[in-house]
């Protein structure tokens, strides 16, 4: 498994349609996953929209790239963003990218960069079409980076995907022949299945806090040769 620290990302951020109010907790979540190597904000500076960004761009050594718009009502901004894309992934110089936005035209980019065998995860609001997130490795929302409220439990993110029937086919899917599923090989399936799947999602911080909460689940530990320890979900 490839160490984080070696793997070079370049984080792109539709400054027109992100939120600046998650700015420091994104690049936190991006860490998660590697290196930033590019981190790049496209918009137009000239204009107010975009002034709550600004204070982060410094803070964070994001670079803005300025994109006029040329035409009343034709986003200039997302050719920009695609074509620095294109540039980078041509370069070879990065291993993924973080594709920041919640406007479905990257779905077409997103897809195109996974062809070329990179990886991509996608951050963008709850409202985020489908197409581009399902055309992500993994896409995460904003909702989640939110830091909580101290003492304040993580609330669900409202209109995900049903848990209870997302677990009980996955749990279905993975089980061996004495019927229980080992816990990573059920997230792994989900991750693939539902790009979007995160625990945070449903008001936990850790997919194996979430199983055991759930009173339909089974829940054993089981500890390995290494010391560490799996747990087993049977649906009951």
């Amino acid at each position: 498994m490839a160490n984080i620290d070696t793997i070079r990302l370049a984080v792109l951020i539709d400054a027109d349609n992100a939120s600046a109010s998650v700015a420091k907790e994104l690049l936190e979540e991006v860490a998660k996953y590697g290196t930033a190597t590019v981190k790049r904000a496209f918009g137009d500076w000239t204009t107010q929209n975009l002034v709550g960004w600004k204070g982060h761009l410094h803070r964070h050594a994001i670079q803005p790239i300025q994109q006029f718009a040329y035409t009343q009502g034709k986003n200039s901004t997302d050719s920009a963003f695609i074509i620095d894309a294109m540039d980078l992934l041509y370069g070879g110089n990065v291993d993924g990218f973080c594709l920041v936005s919640s406007d479905s035209d990257f779905t077409r980019l997103a897809t195109r960069l996974r062809e070329a065998g990179k990886t991509v995860y996608g951050l963008g609001e709850r409202k985020t079409p489908e197409p581009f997130i399902a055309a992500c490795d993994k896409f995460i929302f904003f909702e989640v980076l939110r830091k909580p409220i101290e003492s304040e439990a993580l609330a669900q993110i409202p209109d995900v995907p049903d848990l209870k029937e997302l677990l009980r086919q996955a749990i279905r899917e993975t089980a061996r022949d004495n019927g229980w599923s080992r816990l990573s090989v059920v997230g792994s399936l989900l991750g693939k299945t539902h790009t979007s799947f995160d625990p945070r999602n449903y008001g936990f911080k850790k997919l194996s806090e979430l199983v055991r909460a759930q009173a339909y689940l089974e829940v054993k530990d089981l500890p390995d040769s290494t010391g560490f320890v799996h747990v087993e979900l049977r649906l009951k």
